[in-house]
C-alpha cells in the first residue's frame, strides 16, 4: 500500500515517462516523414510505407497505365505508350476525363457568354484532345532527356559493382537505391521484375518500352547478345556508357551551335504578333475600316498559313535527329 508521498512520487514517474515516450513518438514520426521526403526516388518512398514489394511493383506499373505484368493496358498502343513514356502517374482514365470535363466546361462557359457554336466546339476539341497530347509529348521528351543524362552514370555504377564481384541483379538494385528519378524508379522496377521471375533481357526490354530512349534499346540488344553468345558484360557496359556519354556531349554541342537559329526563329515568329498587339493598344484606329473588308479573313488565313509553314521550316532547320 503506497503512502500519500509514495503515490505522489509514482505519479511524477509515470508523468515523466509519458512525456518521454510522447516526445520519442513525435521524434520518430517527424524523422520518418523527413526520411520519406529526402528519399532518393519515388519507388523508395512507396517502399517506405512497409507495403510488400510485389504490391508496390504492381501499383507502380498500374499508375503508369500498365498491367500488373508490365504490358500496355489499352488497345490504343501508341496512346498508351505516349502516356507511359511521359512519366505522368495516376489513373489514365482520370487524366483523360479531367481534360474532357475541362474542355466541356470552358466551351459551355464561352458559349454562354456569346461565342459562336463552331468556335466553342473548336475550343472543346483543342482542350479535350489536343492539349493532353501536347502535354504528354512534351513531358515525355523532357523525361527522356533527363534519363539520357543519368544513364551513363548508372551504367558506370553497374560496371563498378560487377568488377567488385556482385551479380548483375545486385548491381541493378544498387542503381535503384542510389539514383534519383526517373532512372531510379525505372531501374527499381527492373530489379523487382528480375526478383519475381523475369530475365534481365526481358526486364530491360520492358524498361526500353516504358521509357522510349534509344540508348536503352542498345542496352537491351547488348544484354540479349551477351546472354546468347557470351562475352565480357563489364566491358560491354563500359563501352556503351562511353558511347552514350559521347552522344550526349555531341547533342549539347549541336544545341549550342543551333541556339542562334532557335532564338532567331522565335523572334521572327513572335514579332508580327507583338507588333499587332502593340498597335491595337496604342493606336486602335490604325487599320481604319479595313476590318469590314470581306477579303480580310482569307488574307489573314493565307498569311497565317504561310507564317506557320515558315515556322515549321525554321524548326526543321534547327532540329537535328541523331
Amino acid at each position: 500500500m503506497l503512502t500519500g508521498q509514495g503515490l505522489l512520487y509514482f505519479i511524477y514517474v509515470v508523468a515523466a515517462a509519458s512525456i518521454i515516450l510522447a516526445g520519442e513518438a513525435f521524434y520518430l514520426s517527424v524523422t520518418r516523414r523527413r526520411s520519406r521526403q529526402v528519399t532518393v526516388n519515388h519507388r523508395l518512398r512507396r517502399l517506405a510505407d512497409d507495403a510488400p514489394a510485389e504490391q508496390t511493383l504492381q501499383s507502380l506499373l498500374r499508375e503508369r497505365g500498365l498491367t500488373d505484368s508490365g504490358d500496355f493496358i489499352s488497345g490504343f498502343v501508341w496512346l498508351n505508350r505516349l502516356y507511359t513514356q511521359s512519366g505522368v502517374t495516376g489513373n489514365p482514365m482520370t487524366f483523360a476525363a479531367s481534360f474532357l470535363l475541362a474542355g466541356l466546361a470552358l466551351a459551355l462557359l464561352l458559349w454562354f457568354f456569346g461565342i459562336s457554336a463552331p468556335a466553342a466546339v473548336f475550343i472543346f476539341l483543342a482542350v479535350a484532345f489536343v492539349l493532353p497530347l501536347f502535354i504528354l509529348r512534351r513531358a515525355g521528351k523532357k523525361r527522356i532527356l533527363k534519363f539520357a543524362r543519368q544513364l551513363p552514370d548508372a551504367l558506370d555504377m553497374i560496371v563498378r559493382s560487377l568488377r567488385a564481384g556482385h551479380p548483375a541483379s545486385v548491381a541493378i538494385g544498387l542503381v535503384a537505391r542510389e539514383m534519383p528519378d526517373p532512372l531510379g524508379t525505372e531501374f527499381g522496377i527492373v530489379a523487382d521484375e528480375i526478383t519475381f521471375g523475369l530475365s534481365i533481357e526481358q526486364a530491360v526490354r520492358k524498361l526500353s518500352e516504358r521509357v522510349g530512349f534509344e540508348g536503352l534499346h542498345l542496352l537491351s540488344v547488348s544484354l540479349s547478345i551477351q546472354a546468347k553468345t557470351g562475352g565480357n558484360l563489364t566491358e560491354i557496359l563500359a563501352n556503351l556508357s562511353s558511347v552514350l556519354r559521347e552522344r550526349q556531349k555531341l547533342r549539347m554541342k549541336i544545341r549550342a551551335l543551333s541556339a542562334e537559329g532557335r532564338v532567331s526563329a522565335w523572334i521572327i515568329s513572335l514579332f508580327p504578333l507583338v507588333m499587332f498587339l502593340v498597335l491595337q493598344i496604342l493606336a486602335p484606329s490604325y487599320y481604319g475600316k479595313v476590318w469590314g473588308n470581306p477579303l480580310i479573313v482569307p488574307v489573314f488565313l493565307s498569311f497565317g498559313v504561310w507564317a506557320l509553314l515558315g515556322d515549321y521550316i525554321m524548326y526543321r532547320m534547327v532540329t537535328f535527329d541523331f
